[in-house]
């Protein structure tokens, strides 16, 4: 946490926390004390890439293709990667139930119990909980992220499943392919492919999380 200095005709700022993103991108966060909310800074829009009928329709054909994949939902069980991943997984479960009358099990895990790097995070990493209230073992588990990068996420997703139980498959659902993999990991479904550049961000946003539902690309310097 670090403090910010302020300009005299600014509101009063709390706090300003620097976040370096795995997705590519430092995020600055700063809560101002006059009740605006907390403010995303740094960045340039460049483009909506989805809005949010294509959004609804990427979800919407990942879900179908799922159900297709797996000849149906009867062994299916969904788990998100908090935090875009967690509404991702809530939606496709839901089209999933009206398409073939089935609730799939869902649940979530966060990877920051297992990332490689946690030490570099910080010196005293706080262990959150994984909420995963079925047995994976032989289910076809479907991992749900909102965008597929390096790949690191999702090989840490993996060995938190793997620590679960042994499922039958590990498949991996995400709304957006940015390319740029460091490690052989491939989504099985994917809503779009937009090559990147390193200096761009995916930004993912859900009304759940973010109050709209669209796809933005940002620049950085």
């Amino acid at each position: 946490m670090r403090p910010l200095k302020r300009r005299a005709d600014s509101p009063a700022c709390e706090y300003g926390i620097l976040t370096r993103l795995e997705k590519g991108a430092f995020f600055l966060q700063i809560k101002y004390s006059e009740g605006s909310g907390t403010t995303a800074m740094g960045g340039r829009e460049k483009t909506v890439l989805l809005d949010e009928a294509a959004t609804k329709r990427a979800i919407v054909r990942i879900s179908h293709e799922i159900v297709e994949h797996n000849k149906g939902a009867e062994n299916v069980v969904l788990i998100g990667i908090l935090t875009r991943g967690a509404p991702l997984a809530r939606r496709i479960g839901k089209n999933v139930e009206n398409i073939e009358g089935k609730t799939l099990p869902t649940g979530y895990v966060d990877i920051t119990l297992y990332r490689d790097d946690l030490t570099e995070i910080t010196d005293m990493p706080k262990v959150k909980r994984t909420d995963v209230p079925f047995s994976v073992k032989d289910k076809d588990v479907v991992l749900c992220d909102d965008v597929l990068y390096t790949g690191r996420t999702a090989r840490a997703a993996m060995e938190a499943v793997l620590a679960l139980g042994r499922p039958k498959t590990i498949q991996l659902a995400v709304l957006v392919d940015r390319g740029h993999r460091e490690l052989p990991i491939r989504a099985d479904y994917v809503g779009k492919n937009i090559p990147t550049a390193q200096s761009e961000v995916i930004a993912v946003r859900f009304n759940e999380t973010d109050g709209e539902d669209c796809v933005k690309l940002y620049e950085y310097d």
